[in-house]
């Protein structure tokens, strides 16, 4: 098999049964709905159109894409829209990177109750964010910003962290005046990580008092996450925040990468033998070191398969949020209300430079032309390819196969 043809939907394809036979009873319809649809994506089984080469007489498929919000091929045009849109919506003010971090004893109770614990999460960061801008001794403004959940590493490990984009800029929360704050300072790392802390546990404390926190391997009793709280107060809470090297926008351009999917993108598996999987990962940095190392890491398809299908969201659940000013709600009307404010020359000029890599996306960033690969005459259309894939995957049963490469359209 070419290294650079293989994707996720081709791991899956090929080892796909093998791990849903040895797992089966103890998957959900949510995690065997996102298998069937990365499985089926831009095959036969979606149905499709089919064109014809007037030059040559060749037939040419194009199939449909599954537009699931886990699948590495899919929705890139969506992703690159979403950072277009949040790019629009920059300000001239400085912005803040800042990363919230779970401790292993509590993304271990996360694993288990994602929908809780990944609520508490937002609302805390956020409530953290709003509370440390507006206090009088550090700016006292009403504060906005864009948060997005990631559950992975670059090992595709369980490592549920959260990423938020803010402007160091809102409201006085006294006078209602816009205040700009510094450029080069937000605020305290120990003091966003302690309230932040605190606040949180208070939260799944009383989620656990309510009955809302399911025990399983990972947290066995209520002895056991009395244990882990215990820990988890007694330690220091990791949260990163500085202000972007090149401005908001390759912010936007990183965390647009995986909005829209999850985990890994096919660009980084390099190879792939039908027992085994190859992707390229970044490595801790070494002390005193200042560039990231890279790697490989090597993983059989099952295990492969287990920690990409780890960081499967519950159905529902948006991992894209945006709270205070910059709420959906209100987001209009306050950076019409800013930029007012600001005017054309106010505040302090962002580097706008987008990332020169581009956001890592689908295949469908690229358009494919509509002209023959063989001869490159322009492709006529014939008819529709029916879809051939009936969602029976409540039932646990494998999707249909895809047909194999040369097979006539149906």
């Amino acid at each position: 098999m070419n290294a650079k043809r293989v994707g996720v939907a081709d791991i899956f394809r090929r080892a796909g049964s093998a791990w849903r036979q040895r797992l089966r009873g103890g998957l959900d319809r949510g995690r065997l709905k996102v298998m069937a649809a990365i499985e089926a994506c831009r095959t036969a089984v979606l149905g499709g159109h089919l064109y014809q080469c007037d030059g040559c007489g060749c037939e040419h498929p194009r199939y449909n894409s599954c537009r699931n919000r886990h699948c590495p091929t899919c929705q890139g045009a969506a992703a690159r829209q979403w950072m277009e849109a949040r790019a629009a919506d920059i300000l001239p003010v400085p912005y803040f990177h800042i990363v919230f971090t779970l401790p292993p004893e509590i993304a271990a109770i996360a694993r288990r109750n994602r929908k809780t614990v990944f609520s508490i999460l937002f609302r805390t960061a956020a409530e953290t964010l709003r509370t440390i801008a507006a206090d009088s001794r550090r700016g006292g403004t009403r504060i906005g910003g864009t948060v997005v959940l990631h559950t992975w590493n670059q090992r595709l490990l369980w490592h549920p962290h959260l990423h938020c984009v803010v402007p160091n800029a809102g409201f006085d929360v006294e006078t209602g005046d816009w205040k700009t704050g510094s450029n080069r300072f937000f605020a305290p790392v120990k003091v966003l990580a302690s309230l932040f802390r605190r606040r949180f546990l208070e939260e799944l404390a009383k989620a656990h008092d309510g009955g809302k926190i399911v025990f399983g391997r990972d947290i066995g009793d209520p002895d056991a996450f009395r244990k882990a709280m215990a820990r988890a107060r007694g330690q220091d809470w990791v949260v990163y925040a500085k202000r972007p090297f090149r401005g908001p926008r390759q912010v936007f351009a990183y965390l647009s990468r995986y909005t829209h999917r999850v985990a890994i993108g096919d660009s980084r598996i390099l190879a792939f033998d039908g027992e085994t999987v190859t992707f390229r990962c970044r490595r801790p940095k070494l002390p005193g070191q200042r560039k990231p190392r890279y790697g490989t890491e090597t993983l059989t398809a099952e295990d492969f398969i287990t920690r990409f299908m780890t960081h499967v969201l519950p159905d529902g659940f948006h991992r894209i949020r945006h709270f205070g000013i910059l709420a959906n709600s209100c987001r209009r009307k306050t950076l019409d209300a800013a930029r007012a404010e600001l005017g054309e020359n106010g505040g302090i000029p962002e580097n706008q430079a987008p990332d020169p890599a581009g956001p890592e996306t689908g295949r469908d960033d690229v358009a494919e032309p509509l002209c023959c690969p063989h001869c490159g005459t322009v492709l006529r259309y014939l008819r529709e390819i029916p879809v051939g894939w009936k969602r029976a995957v409540s039932a646990g049963r494998d999707p249909p196969r895809p047909p194999a490469p040369g097979t006539p359209c149906p």
